[in-house]
């Protein structure tokens, strides 16, 4: 089928359409509606739908025969660091950190911030928050304090994710000390920070508050992907703030799948 058919397709009968990629998903529950308008003049997705993301992407690949395929590669430029993971390893490595989410209070429906470089831990912690079915929002690491304070006051996450440090090619940028600033500046406080401790700099923890990554991961059991609505949120992002106050544009759970497994 063409770009253009399934253009033209797309806009003269979007439910249609959409129902039609929907089906290719691995639903917990496939939805008998795809678009449904509401009284107020809104709409929603595939209303009575039921799945998981993180499932999705990891969980039921593995159940295709696709567990020893490589899932993700980590190869940075400036570091030289190559690291690769397959899909059993990633959901191995992704269901021990939502344990620890879990461990940690953080439940369905509760906000995390993701403050991180681009490190293999990242991309867990998002599929860690939607296996739980936390909405996570990151957060460009190395954002000015201000900043993160905003978008931490908006999202009131239950839990901050940060690294000590991101590396620029001829520079190390402290993290911690902006989230730290961030928080001091925050109305909202979370009730956990959990640092991943990087070699290229040390970030100085608050006892009682911040958690080492990998010495509070160890002692974390597995959790298996809970099911959720289409319609619940599986993300927050936010825009630039460049003409006013950052606003937050939630991203759904069965929205997202679909228009992802179409591309």
């Amino acid at each position: 089928m063409s770009y253009q058919h399934s253009y033209a397709h797309s806009i003269s009968d979007p439910a249609a359409f959409w129902a039609e990629q929907a089906a290719h998903l691995a639903w917990h529950r496939k939805p008998a509606l795809t678009l449904q308008d509401n009284a107020d003049g809104t709409h929603r997705w595939f209303a009575d739908g039921r799945l998981n993301s993180c499932y999705l992407a990891l969980d039921h690949q593995i159940e295709q025969g696709r567990g020893e395929q490589l899932a993700l590669i980590y190869d940075s430029p400036v570091t030289g660091v190559q690291q690769t993971y397959t899909y059993n390893q990633l959901r191995d490595e992704v269901a021990r950190l939502a344990g620890l989410l879990r461990q940690l209070g953080v439940n369905k429906g509760d906000g995390v911030i993701i403050y991180m470089p681009m490190v293999p831990q990242a991309a867990m912690a998002m599929l860690a928050c939607a296996r739980i079915g936390a909405v996570h929002s990151v957060v460009f690491g190395g954002f000015a304090a201000n900043e993160l304070a905003l978008r931490i006051d908006d999202a009131r996450p239950t839990l901050l994710l940060t690294a000590s440090c991101g590396l620029e090619f001829d520079r190390v940028i402290a993290y911690k000390p902006l989230v730290d600033r961030a928080l001091q500046l925050a109305r909202h406080q979370p009730r956990n920070v959990l640092v991943l401790q990087r070699p290229q700099a040390h970030a100085e923890m608050l006892p009682g508050r911040d958690l080492d990554w990998q010495a509070a991961l160890a002692g974390a059991e597995p959790v298996a992907p809970v099911e959720l609505d289409a319609g619940d949120p599986l993300y927050i992002m936010y825009t630039s703030g460049t003409t006013g106050k950052p606003k937050g544009i939630v991203r759904e759970n069965g929205g997202n799948a679909v228009a992802l497994c179409y591309a």
